[in-house]
């Protein structure tokens, strides 16, 4: 098919390895308790993971470990790889003394998880008309000098990328992992995901270019549209997908049409606009499992239970909510526990995306089975068979007689001469991970005569699904663009030729401060996922992936210079302009 193609891009991308510089690095500690078990308190997001990984390490049972998880500061999955754990828990099961370990910022940037490092091989082919045909791609993924994650993650380079494209008629992905001796790479949000995208996205572009077309047209004539079977996604349907209306609207947010891609400022300086889709998953198809447990209390209060880890992104906010539109109660009622393995029923962790999809629809479940539990309880107090009963989340009301017993009176009643709990316990796993959908639109302003580059505007719109809460959700996108914008322009981990990494403080490995990503703005096209909560996706890794791909694409547009290994910097984009200038 590549070979029929009128038009053909066969180009390589590097993506560079980059740290998730969390606010809070790693932290835990430890301490014996009074039945001779090993109590750790970390900074996680794999509570239970690091239950199992501490036992195997220790050669102790499962049952004399115990993981709680405090609120911890950031995450974006450095904390999905039990990093400083192991140190503490060894010295105080061998001594029986507390101990606690805290890594400086210099410790959590030289012995930690980053990014996996990528170089990418894509070739994309298209008819005369911009179809484009076929995607072949081939990643190599540099794991560090472990294989953690390794074999993972380099997969969403292509999973999560070659599927935007819905008339591809043949599609190739392979791989190879090698290990090196650098720092062992890890997940950090995006998952392999981000790196593909680049270079897919970038490539499309310069396709585009090939073909002289506008570079948003050629994405509105090949994205993958609702309905449509992804052979390249394990042939999930795209049952919910607003990618169209998300391009038509970023394409009016930055006003694509009325600036065009490439404007001289008549002062020695030129923008361009430059434009990416992405997308991603909800958890981890046919393999991630969420529990969750509610009980009524007495003066019937709830607790929620759930094995999911907040760590800053708001997941105990948005299960409460969700729990508590079930349960028709505020959600003042509902007390959240955070994670302890002693009492949360079990849930693999907060990564790939999946709290909101996953966790959220155990909610739902829990919920349902909960209301028929109360519903029941309180026929038996008004003596009335149950199909009588209506449960309106403050009441058991007896729809023939108009008699009703209050939730807060079932919730003490139930104290005493009671022959059941009145809680509810569910699980929930899928067979598929409705990905969500982002279009990012970047303006950038160029110094034609140092390659200087400023952000001056990014427009995104997110396909989520139905966004459960707003708030959350625009804080969660613009933190996710921040990142990327950190990714495209100014993160660069450095080795000497000796393997030291010079990239060991913020003064050396800069990351973006809010003066330094322009303005970012957020919107939400809204499509129904039937197999979600309330018809909600994810939305926390999606939203770094189009930043790169973006800028990049945009400085092409605005000065000709085409980047194809992170990050755009101002000196590569000099040394652009110079080769072109040569070339005249």
């Amino acid at each position: 098919v590549l070979a029929s193609c009128k038009y053909v891009v066969d180009q390589t991308y590097h993506t560079k390895a980059n740290q998730q510089a969390m606010m809070e690095t790693f932290r835990t500690y430890c301490y014996m308790d009074a039945y001779g078990r090993l109590n750790v308190v970390g900074s996680t997001q794999v509570p239970f993971h690091v239950r199992r990984i501490l036992a195997n390490a220790l050669d102790i049972p499962k049952s004399k470990v115990r993981i709680i998880k405090p609120r911890i500061g950031g995450g974006f999955g450095a904390k999905q790889t039990a990093v400083g754990e192991m140190y503490p828990a060894f010295v105080t099961w061998m001594t029986g003394k507390p101990s606690k370990m805290i890594f400086t910022r210099e410790e959590s940037l030289i012995a930690s998880s980053p990014r996996h490092e990528m170089e990418i091989h894509v070739r994309v082919g298209a008819d005369e008309d911009g179809i484009i045909k076929a995607i072949d791609m081939y990643t190599l993924s540099n794991t560090g000098a472990y294989g953690e994650h390794g074999p993972t993650t380099v997969g969403l380079s292509g999973h999560k990328s070659i599927p935007l494209y819905g008339k591809a008629e043949a599609f190739r992905f392979t791989y190879d992992v090698v290990y090196t001796n650098y720092m062992s790479a890890g997940a950090y949000r995006g998952y392999g995901a981000t790196q593909g995208i680049f270079a897919l996205e970038s490539a499309v572009d310069e396709l585009a270019k090939q073909l002289d077309m506008d570079a948003v047209k050629l994405r509105e004539m090949n994205l993958v549209r609702e309905g449509q079977v992804m052979p390249a996604y394990y042939g999930e349907t795209a049952n919910s997908c607003a990618l169209d209306r998300c391009l038509a609207r970023a394409k009016e947010m930055i006003g694509w049409d009325e600036k065009g891609m490439r404007k001289d400022m008549g002062n020695g300086k030129v923008r361009g606009l430059g434009v990416a889709m992405s997308m991603q998953g909800s958890g981890i198809s046919s393999c991630d499992t969420a529990s969750v447990t509610i009980k009524v209390n007495d003066d019937g209060f709830y607790t929620l239970m759930i094995g999911a880890t907040d760590m800053g992104t708001g997941c105990d906010t948005i299960l409460s909510q969700m729990a508590a539109d079930c349960l028709d109660c505020s959600m003042d009622e509902i007390v959240v526990h955070g994670v302890d393995t002693d009492i949360s029923p079990y849930d693999c962790g907060s990564y790939a995306s999946s709290t909101t999809y996953v966790t959220g629809m155990a909610v739902m479940k829990t919920c349902e089975t909960l209301r028929k539990k109360i519903s029941e309880k309180g026929a038996k107090y008004l003596g009335c068979p149950v199909e009588d009963v209506e449960f309106d989340g403050e009441k058991v009301l007896n729809l023939k007689t108009g008699e009703s017993i209050s939730r807060k009176d079932i919730g003490n009643k139930v104290m005493c001469f009671n022959d059941d709990a009145l809680s509810a316990s569910e699980a929930f796993t899928s067979p598929v991970s409705p990905p969500p959908f982002m279009v990012g639109m970047a303006e950038v302003e160029i110094d034609k005569e140092t390659g200087a580059i400023e952000l001056i505007d990014y427009a995104a719109v997110v396909d989520c699904g139905t966004v459960v809460n707003p708030n959350l959700a625009r804080v969660q996108t613009e933190g996710g663009i921040a990142q990327g914008i950190g990714m495209a322009m100014y993160e660069d981990i450095v080795y000497s030729a000796k393997g030291k990494n010079y990239s060991n403080s913020f003064m050396q490995y800069k990351i973006p401060s809010r003066l330094d990503v322009g303005t970012i703005r957020v919107e939400f096209e809204s499509s129904y996922e039937p197999t979600g909560p309330f018809g909600a996706k994810s939305i926390g890794e999606i939203v770094i992936n189009t930043p790169s791909p973006a800028i990049a694409n945009a400085v092409d547009h605005a000065v000709g210079v085409r980047i194809r290994e992170l990050p755009i910097t101002a000196e590569k984009i000099f040394w652009g302009i110079q080769e072109q200038e040569k070339q005249k």
